[in-house]
């Protein structure tokens, strides 16, 4: 049985994929994907449930964590207190999780490791977005850097604390290779050290990850350049003019018109970005099919031997750099945008100065804490760590509190 396409798909989005055949199983996980049956299991080992598989555990697991209620208030353009209807990383871990899911099915992927690792893999994010990490790494230089995706991992080994056996979440391995997206061989190294054949052994290797964990990263990046367009245009930072400078946009905005000559506005918006996020996805099928098809898998081992496979083809590729490079210029840099960063800078570095200079104005749980085994870096360890856990897993509101509350000046303007 071939999967079938839905009819109201405009023709030029029609995906070849659906007549290659590699897959054609609906329903039935392929050779070369993540087997719950088959995980290389848990850091602390743990009967069976009798009604989840070990994928679908994790994922409840990050769903009913705290970490993961808090990205409901930090950043992903704008700041939380700028509009109750831009993304924030909760939303936008929602859609990249809706997007690798649609697409694990098709390939034959495990649906269920896609959504865990797509709703745990910005929970190590600072509040004020990247401009907060940029800031936390600055302040953590001497003592082993600060990077979100190493601590989304940290954040799901370590920090969580909901039960009595262990510290974390204790998730599955594959979960886990997911969530840890990149990695410096100096940090691998130091990870190899905790977890000989862990997670870090990959890019010591050089091999490729899971193809589920090469979805979920290409679902990322599809969610954040869609959303990020209809965020920027409904604040008023970006026009739907200045849009038809983007070929991977103004192609699908020609296309809406061409079919509903009337349209404007919003429903021209949200009707351009579907059909770009339509065809960014069939895109995805059609070249990882290809890939597939010249590689031939049979097993995940071969998948880890092999260069990623999940990718788009060339020419969507380009285009979309051409659209980061429009977003990088026109709204992420946008004078804005870069002012309210620029203040959110600071509050992070005051934040820090003062936590570490004296502890006890953290939360009761943090001010005690001594961090001895580090966990990014050689010089990872110590209060320095301890506080870049505790700025790290605050909301933004909560961060704009704090400041307030220790410096009695208030971070951003209304």
């Amino acid at each position: 049985m071939k999967p079938t396409m839905s009819s109201n798909l405009p023709p030029a989005a029609s995906p070849s994929f659906v007549l290659s055949g590699l897959w054609d199983r609906p329903g039935r996980l392929a050779p070369w994907a993540c087997d719950p049956a088959r995980s290389r299991g848990r850091r602390h080992a743990e009967p069976d449930a009798p009604t989840r598989t070990p994928f679908q555990r994790d994922r409840d697991r990050i769903v009913h964590s705290s970490a993961f209620r808090r990205l409901v208030y930090k950043t992903q353009v704008f700041l939380n207190h700028e509009g109750d209807l831009f993304r924030t990383r909760l939303t936008h871990s929602l859609e990249v999780a809706q997007l690798g899911r649609s697409i694990a099915r098709s390939l034959g992927l495990s649906e269920d490791l896609v959504e865990a690792v797509a709703l745990a893999h910005d929970l190590g994010h600072t509040p004020f977005g990247h401009a907060g990490q940029d800031a936390l790494d600055e302040c953590m230089t001497p003592y082993g850097g600060f990077e979100h995706n190493l601590q989304s991992l940290r954040v799901v080994d370590r920090l969580e604390e909901r039960y009595p056996a262990y510290d974390g979440l204790n998730l599955c391995f594959e979960t886990r290779e997911g969530i840890l997206k990149h990695c410096s061989r100096t940090n691998a190294e130091h990870l190899e050290r905790l977890e000989p054949n862990g997670v870090a052994r990959r890019f010591l290797d050089r091999t490729s990850p899971s193809l589920e964990a090469q979805l979920t990263n290409l679902a990322d990046e599809i969610a954040y350049n869609a959303h990020d367009i209809d965020d920027g245009v409904r604040s008023g930072l970006l026009s739907l003019e200045q849009m038809e400078e983007v070929e991977l946009f103004d192609r699908h905005r020609r296309s809406a018109l061409a079919e509903f000559p009337s349209l404007k506005g919003k429903r021209l918006l949200y009707e351009t970005i579907r059909r770009m996020l339509s065809a960014l996805v069939y895109d995805v099928l059609d070249a990882t099919q290809a890939r597939l098809h010249e590689v031939q898998p049979r097993t995940l081992d071969d998948v880890r031997a092999a260069s990623p496979m999940v990718a788009f083809s060339a020419e969507t590729r380009a285009e979309c750099v051409a659209l980061k490079r429009f977003l990088m210029r026109n709204l992420y840099r946008h004078p804005q945008v870069v002012e309210t960063m620029g203040r959110a800078k600071q509050a992070m570095r005051e934040l820090f100065e003062i936590y570490l200079a004296d502890p006890q104005q953290m939360s009761p749980d943090y001010a005690g804490r001594d961090d001895t085994l580090g966990g990014l870096g050689e010089a990872g360890g110590g209060k320095p760590r301890v506080v870049a856990d505790y700025i790290a897993g605050m909301t933004d509101r909560y961060a704009l509190h704090e400041y307030q509350r220790l410096t009695g000046r208030a971070a951003l303007r209304d």
